[in-house]
């Protein structure tokens, strides 16, 4: 039955004794229902918590009046008894209050103001690479470094990075405590390849190792340069020849009155009980 199996899943394997796998664990792969694979990565360096001086369940958090408001909005989006939906939204929310930074004591407090188990909280932060649950600096560079943007030259770009700030890239944080540089997977850009993206909001594309280092010279001066491309002839992803197609098309704004068409709605049906 192991060998049949074999055969169908694993047909390079097809001559090797499928069980010799299963008594020789050792080898690094294991059998599950008859279907050779080699074993997961583990996953500890990402999710386990190491307390230090100010990251601990004992170091002080609370959410800023403003933000308290802004909470307010988000969780009237859900209904009352479905607030863990506001788990995502609420950990950005205390990221960006904390400088770029998900402490231990921001997750818990997360957890007591929607009411759920913190293990609710860390299992959604320790699953999205967005959430900085270690301090990144000020300026968080993630260079994306797939593909496309290797073709156009990303690693160029990540050293220049690296060496302007003085920090190699996933190794941690500038002695200025300014710059923490990532090489991360795809973020969506890759026809302005090679790009960052910037705390998780802002992009910057069409990067030279010299625009690299002129957007973070600006950024450690106090300025807010350009989103987008960094070259001086492209508009937004167009090719070198510029719209070719769709020239008279007029940006619409389809976004809906979700207030308007409540009320609208309450009207109906108060005219229809009057029926």
């Amino acid at each position: 039955f192991l060998e049949k199996k074999q055969k169908r899943f694993c047909p390079f394997l097809s001559k090797m004794n499928a069980t010799k796998f299963l008594r020789f664990p050792k080898n690094g792969l294991r059998m599950s229902n008859g279907v050779l694979s080699a074993p997961r990565a583990s996953m500890s360096m990402y999710v386990n918590h190491k307390d230090t001086a100010g990251n601990n369940d004992r170091s002080p958090f609370e959410f800023t009046k403003e933000n308290y408001a802004l909470i307010e909005k988000v969780l009237a989006k859900y209904p009352s008894n479905y607030k863990k939906s506001g788990i995502i939204p609420l950990l950005t929310i205390a990221q960006k209050q904390a400088g770029n930074f998900l402490s231990l004591a921001a997750m818990n407090k997360v957890a007591k103001v929607l009411e759920v188990p913190p293990m609710a909280v860390y299992s959604v932060a320790s699953f999205y690479t967005m959430f900085n649950r270690e301090p990144v600096g000020k300026f968080h560079l993630q260079i994306c470094g797939t593909t496309p943007c290797m073709v156009r030259g990303a690693q160029d770009v990540i050293k220049a990075a690296s060496e302007y700030a003085g920090v190699a890239a996933g190794h941690g944080v500038s002695n200025d405590g300014l710059f923490c540089i990532s090489e991360v997977e795809c973020l969506g850009a890759c026809v302005n390849a090679p790009m960052l993206q910037l705390n998780n909001e802002k992009f910057y594309e069409d990067l030279t190792p010299e625009s690299t280092v002129e957007l973070m010279k600006k950024w450690k001066n106090g300025e807010d340069p350009k989103e987008g491309p960094q070259t001086t002839k492209r508009v937004n992803s167009e090719g070198p020849l510029g719209r070719s197609t769709l020239k008279d098309f007029k940006p619409v704004n389809h976004d809906r009155d979700f207030a308007g068409a409540k009320k609208q709605w309450e009207d109906k049906k108060a005219e229809a009980a009057k029926k």
